[in-house]
């Protein structure tokens, strides 16, 4: 029997304290939410590896250390209202959900929607909700955001992202061509209107795909 509660302890510890990444709501939101319920029964044992892991629809979950630096870097506060763009398992909106008021996170594929919709029900986070959509999109309808995180890879941040910030807001997304080494990239709105960048380090995502992003069909 796998004692995950003391694997997630470890993994917050070992793979993001030590790390640099020592926000105290964000390591709490790390030791509260269980990711071993956001992969299959087969790869439950691996939950806390610090790497990305197999999910459905031929996607993965990011790995932990990545999420964490997603979300450290977006500066997410107790009264935010934040959009994820690539909901995925619903992990990292999970882990958003924790340190933010209001959490909209999409997703294109519909399996992984309805996935991602039971975990959250299940575990009760009521103030997260999974949209199926283009995430390129954003959600106008749900606009202003105070934070945008994505989990998927454009040639450029879109600019309909950039009009659903508030203004101080902040976008975290990688950007770079698919199947190659991208960057991840801070933009924050300053009160003009203009936008500060900040590059974090190398990643590798999966392909932003949609109206703003790369087309479906190149993939």
């Amino acid at each position: 029997m796998i004692d995950f509660a003391a694997e997630r302890d470890a993994m917050v510890e070992h793979t993001i304290r030590r790390r640099g990444l020592d926000r105290p709501a964000l390591l709490a939101a790390f030791r509260t939410v269980p990711r071993e319920e956001f992969v299959s029964g087969n790869y439950a044992g691996h939950a806390y590896d610090d790497g990305p892991l197999p999910i459905e629809s031929g996607q993965t979950i990011s790995q932990p250390y990545i999420v964490a630096l997603t979300i450290d870097a977006a500066g997410i506060g107790p009264t935010d209202k934040v959009l994820e763009i690539g909901a995925g398992s619903g992990y990292a909106a999970a882990i958003l959900g924790q340190m933010a008021r209001e959490v909209i996170a999409i997703e294109r594929h519909a399996e992984l929607v309805e996935l991602a919709r039971e975990r959250i029900e299940r575990l009760r986070y009521d103030n997260v909700r999974i949209v199926e959509g283009d995430g390129s999109r954003g959600c106008p309808a749900e606009a202003p955001f105070d934070a945008v995180v994505a989990a998927a890879s454009g040639s450029h941040v879109p600019t309909v992202l950039v009009d659903q910030l508030k203004p101080g807001g902040r976008i975290v997304m990688p950007i770079g061509a698919p199947h190659s080494i991208q960057s991840l990239v801070k933009l924050t709105k300053k009160e003009d209107g203009t936008l500060e960048r900040e590059d974090l380090g190398a990643v590798r995502f999966v392909p932003l795909i949609g109206e703003h992003g790369f087309a479906n069909t190149t993939f």
